[in-house]
């Protein structure tokens, strides 16, 4: 997919965000090859049915969407163990400037696609999470309001071995008074080490005049697990992509996604998984619901090479549509390369019982009421898999918003 170019973005803009920051020559440099990439980059590729590409990434102005010097965020950290470190990159070079150097960009290529690029070259908001061998923390959290036109966000995860972790971040629009479309971007590294436990949580609420594009990815050395939990509700346009590269033996992994689209919000959801080693287990979730003319579009991808020797990967995707209007599309796939494989792989699209909804009704239940109990029990199976409390609870609130 071609690119535009930004006419305002330039070589002296990423080296002020640099100096600005106080950044060391590498990660200056990191920036430099990430924009000079942007000349030949393409977008993320989309699913295309026969006359139709379903999501129209071409369409986003990035001239008027990109302000990279006006980037403002609330952000708010915290970790309920001293043994972790949660920071600010720009506060935990200093201590931590080796770590991230070796991992920046080790587990994401800054130039795997034109976004990518983008986001590495201008992000100015972000977190360094470094969890030491052995330790077990549980409460981390990452609470973030944009209050700009634009806002470019990464954060790198280190997780030693025998370490384990649960992360949750959660982005909304603040009270900023911006006017017209934005755009955000969240990139996302974990390099899970051996025996090491990562649960990353991420809620994006942002309003309606939001296109959003996130990208998280986990490798994982032997024994070591990520589960992702990605729960999508807001933005006009939603562009989400969860990817593990299973490179240890026995390493595991989940992706819980969850989404609800209202007016014409529409969401390309793509969950991955890279199975390279023996003995390796994913199991890929995903249920969605969407009213009026919202659409979603679908994609996930189990893919086993010939070494990975006794591999187990599942993966269900189903969607609810509560409006004939609204729209729906599934492309799930298998790509094995070695017989030694338990896999599945399913996707449904449907609307609301019509029999469970007479029945309900026919208990005296209205049908509004009726539908809505549906329409949650439709989630449980999900909101079963997301083993953090306060995570379950956040998505269970929106939902019901969402239903009201």
């Amino acid at each position: 997919m071609s690119t535009q170019a930004i006419e305002s973005l330039s070589e002296d803009t990423v080296r002020r965000i640099a100096d600005e920051r106080d950044e060391p020559e590498w990660l200056l440099e990191t920036r430099l090859n990430a924009l000079s990439a942007l000349e030949t980059a393409e977008l993320p590729d989309v699913i295309q049915t026969p006359g139709r590409r379903w999501t129209d990434l071409e369409a986003l102005d990035f001239e008027s969407l990109v302000d990279p010097l006006n980037q403002s965020d609330a952000t708010e950290r915290t970790a309920g163990d001293d043994e972790v470190v949660i920071l600010p990159f720009t506060e935990a070079f200093e201590e931590y400037g080796d770590i991230i150097e070796a991992n920046f960009g080790s587990v994401l290529d800054p130039e795997h696609n034109y976004l990518t690029a983008l986001s590495v070259a201008l992000f100015t908001t972000g977190t360094f999470v470094y969890v030491p061998e052995g330790v077990d923390v549980e409460d981390v959290t990452v609470r973030a309001e944009m209050n700009s036109r634009s806002l470019f966000s990464q954060t790198l995860v280190v997780a030693e071995e025998s370490s384990s972790v649960t992360i949750l971040e959660s982005i909304e629009s603040g009270d900023d008074g911006v006017d017209g479309d934005r755009y955000f971007s969240n990139l996302v590294e974990i390099a899970a080490g051996e025996n090491a436990n990562v649960q990353f949580g991420s809620l994006q609420n942002l309003d309606d005049e939001s296109y959003t594009y996130s990208l998280k990815r986990a490798v994982t050395d032997a024994y070591a697990t990520v589960d992702w939990i990605e729960s999508n509700f807001g933005s006009k346009l939603t562009r989400s992509d969860v990817e593990t590269e299973l490179n240890g033996d026995g390493s595991e992994s989940q992706i819980v996604g969850t989404f609800f689209g209202t007016d014409d919000q529409h969401f390309d959801i793509n969950a991955r998984v890279w199975h390279q080693a023996e003995h390796t287990t994913a199991d890929l979730v995903t249920r969605g619901v969407l009213d009026d003319v919202a659409r979603s579009v679908y994609e996930g991808v189990q893919d086993v090479g010939n070494d990975a020797w006794n591999t187990s990967s599942y993966q269900r995707e189903n969607t609810l549509m509560l409006s004939d209007d609204a729209e729906a599309d599934a492309s799930p796939k298998l790509i094995i390369h070695n017989h030694d494989t338990e896999a599945s792989h399913s996707a449904t699209v449907g609307q609301v019982d019509a029999e469970d909804l007479f029945y309900l009704q026919s208990r005296t239940i209205d049908s509004l009421t009726a539908r809505n109990m549906l329409v949650e029990g439709f989630f449980v199976p999900v909101l079963e898999e997301i083993a953090v409390d306060e995570f379950r609870d956040d998505v269970e609130e929106l939902v019901f918003e969402r239903l009201q």
